[in-house]
């Protein structure tokens, strides 16, 4: 036979032994866990919908002690040791926009026979204004089950409700602990929960986080941005602005020095970005504004550059236009980012080769969007892998009619989920 003729079949045979390598590299599924996921599919639907008929807006204080007392009651009716906990005031992280009165926590703790001690969060409260379930209960319509926070985050919250009784009906029980936390305030930048998820994060040694995934992209995170807030309040003078402007001072005038001023602190290329976003000034078209003030967006992606940006603009604002105007900053850091580190690095990879178990793709990103979670707070004080969007594909989060999850997801997710879990506890892809 020519040499010709041969080179097709020695590359048949070349492609054949890869095919064959990187199906042995790929591990069976577990069936136990499948056929659990799987009969659990309708069981999170079923506490989708309980969970998605309660309102939840961040300041709607009766809807979260309902939402509340029902987590907490699927909690113990799985055997979980579970505390309702208040924020405390002396803990709580004051901003502009924090109500006096924040949502409670529900923790829920899980003792089994071994040693690892793992966590998961999410969020019970919602960016919705209370009324506005009447219009839109939940439905399912094909492949996607609607409902107004069914992304953020009421599917993270049905997720943590399942994952135990999934993991009880396979008797599974050999990690050390097994705690869920869902709080009620991560719309509002978490004022109240976040001293307290920080410490939880520090106390166990992984922690998943059921934000939703992405419909276009099936994800875990390893990055988040952190977000925070600049507002910059000017006093001037009030005077007649056609007869005396001489004897005001103007406090627009001012604004607008440091507002220029300002605008060249972002630095693109390490993700610091800091942009002015509103302002106001005066009262009267004829009045030399005495009061002026204005806020900017800044995000950041390493937790050392709040420092730095803070240092930054407070040093700017000493700068002034008009000596006689008194100018304050106030700098909120509203959540920390979450950054890549090894340890979720290699708990990610693992989680990978677990989903390709169930012939699924799972796509691993380490660079931020925009947005900031909870999992930025448990990753504070620790060196334990802390991974964002262990939840269900979701669309449309914040947006008024429009949010869903898709359904043919819920099982390779509780499978993913459920065996991650099950090797964290058994010390494998850490």
């Amino acid at each position: 036979m020519s040499l010709l003729r041969r080179l097709p079949i020695a590359a048949a045979l070349a492609a054949f032994l890869l095919c064959t390598q990187a199906s042995a590299q790929t591990a069976a599924p577990d069936a136990a866990v499948q056929r659990a996921a799987a009969a659990h599919r309708q069981p999170l639907l079923d506490t989708l919908k309980d969970l998605v008929s309660i309102e939840t807006g961040s300041r709607d204080l009766e809807g979260l002690a309902r939402a509340s007392d029902l987590i907490a009651g699927r909690l113990r009716a799985l055997g979980a040791q579970v505390d309702l906990i208040e924020p405390v005031e002396a803990s709580t992280y004051r901003m502009a926009d924090t109500p006096e009165k924040i949502g409670r926590m529900v923790r829920g703790t899980f003792r089994g026979t071994g040693s690892k001690r793992i966590l998961l969060i999410a969020h019970m409260d919602t960016v919705y204004l209370k009324g506005m379930l009447e219009k839109q209960p939940f439905r399912v319509d094909g492949n996607r089950a609607y409902g107004l926070g069914i992304a953020d985050d009421k599917q993270g919250v049905a997720m943590v409700l399942t994952l135990p009784a999934l993991l009880k009906s396979i008797g599974f029980d050999a990690f050390g602990t097994l705690t869920v936390l869902v709080n009620g305030d991560e719309e509002i930048s978490s004022p109240g929960a976040r001293e307290f998820i920080t410490r939880a994060g520090s106390e166990h040694d992984a922690v998943l986080s059921f934000e939703a995934s992405r419909v276009e992209s099936d994800k875990l995170s390893l990055a988040t941005s952190g977000i925070a807030s600049v507002e910059l309040k000017v006093e001037g003078r009030a005077s007649h602005a056609g007869s005396a402007p001489e004897r005001g001072v103007n406090a627009l005038y001012e604004l607008s020095h440091q507002v220029l001023q300002m605008r060249d602190l972002s630095e693109p290329q390490v993700g610091l970005k800091l942009n002015w976003t509103i302002a106001q000034a005066g009262t009267n078209r004829n009045v030399i504004p005495a009061h002026a003030s204005a806020q900017a967006d800044v995000r950041v992606l390493r937790v050392a550059d709040y420092d730095r940006i803070e240092a930054a603009v407070r040093e700017r604002a000493k700068k002034q236009l008009l000596p006689q105007a008194k100018v304050t900053v106030n700098f909120e850091r509203r959540r920390p980012p979450l950054e890549a580190t090894e340890a979720s690095r290699r708990l990610a990879a693992h989680a990978q080769a677990i989903y390709a178990e169930v012939g699924r793709k799972l796509v691993v990103d380490d660079q931020p969007e925009g947005g900031g979670t909870d999992a930025a707070f448990a990753a504070l004080r620790t060196k334990a892998p802390v991974i964002e969007r262990f939840g269900l594909p979701g669309f449309g989060a914040h947006s008024a009619d429009n949010e869903y999850i898709l359904v043919d997801a819920i099982e390779p997710r509780l499978y993913l989920a459920a065996r991650v879990i099950m090797d964290v506890a058994r010390g494998k892809g850490m």
